[in-house]
This record gives C-alpha cells, structure tokens and sequence, in this order.
C-alpha cells in the first residue's frame, strides 16, 4: 500500500494556493512550525490528518500555546520526528526513526544520515532572500520511504 505525506513549512501566515494543490491527495501532512496564524491549520486538516510543530515566531499568540515543539508519528511501518529547527533534534533518537522534518531555514533539502532521511521542504509562505518556494512529500511504502521537493509554479 503506498501512503503520501505532504510536508510544508514556515508559511509565515501566507497559505498558498499552489501550496494547496501541491498536497492535495495527500493521506497525512506535517507542518514543520512558523505557522503564523491558526486559519492555515484549519485549511491543511480541510486536506488530511494534520500533524503540527510550533516554530520559533509561533510564541505571541494564545493557539500556539497548544502546539508541541516536536512530535513522533508513525505512517504504516515508518516512523517519522519533526521539530521546527534542526539543531533541535536529539544526537540520539529511537532507532525505529526513519525520517526527520524540520523547517527554519527556508531552504529545500534532503539527505541521508546514519540512515535516516533529513528532510526540509523549505518555505510555502513568504519569499526569503531569492529561495525558492516549495513544499515536500513522502512516498511511502511498505518500510521503504521516499522524499521529494516541489517548487511551486508562482503565477
């Protein structure tokens, strides 16, 4: 069974339409933190189940309060942690763990440690400097795992 997980991050207050499309048909979504307003998680659960991470700028307001810094899920055999900031994540995390999301630095990336796939989908929210626009997914199947990075067509 092949299972898709939309990943987006720092999106600042600004939801996307082509971030939207780019998930649509998603089976789960994670949200790497710098949320910027609650409306944008409304939109994503719209999508699919919803996991969240409260970024460094998600402080001020009362409905940040409730999202967590980190989260572990699993998606069929994979097991995922996500947490805003990359030097976050612990040295030393359950073996069982295969990828690791993070955001923060707007910049896409994806690689391989020890493993485990690092993920960034980079920023879906405003243009920092001259990085790209983009969100991310995983293909999964079975305990084989997969990522991609999308760019998003600006019009």
């Amino acid at each position: 069974m092949s299972v898709k997980v939309g990943l987006i991050s720092d999106t600042h207050g600004l939801l996307r339409p082509q971030a939207l499309a780019a998930l649509q048909g998603c089976d789960y979504l994670i949200h790497g933190g710098d949320i910027g307003k609650p409306e944008i998680l409304d939109a994503l659960m719209a999508i699919a189940p919803l996991t969240v991470v409260r970024g460094n700028n998600d402080t001020d307001d009362a409905w940040a309060c409730d999202v967590p810094y980190e989260a572990f899920l699993r998606v069929g055999d994979v097991a995922i942690y996500t947490t805003h900031i990359l030097a976050d994540v612990p040295k030393s995390l359950p073996d069982e763990v295969r990828v690791v999301v993070t955001g923060h630095s707007h910049r896409p990336l994806q690689q391989m440690r020890d493993g485990v796939l690092f993920i960034n989908p980079g920023s879906a929210g405003p243009r920092r400097f001259k990085l790209p626009i983009t969100v991310g997914l995983l293909h999964i199947e079975g305990d084989d795992v997969r990522g991609e990075l999308i760019e998003l067509a600006l019009t």
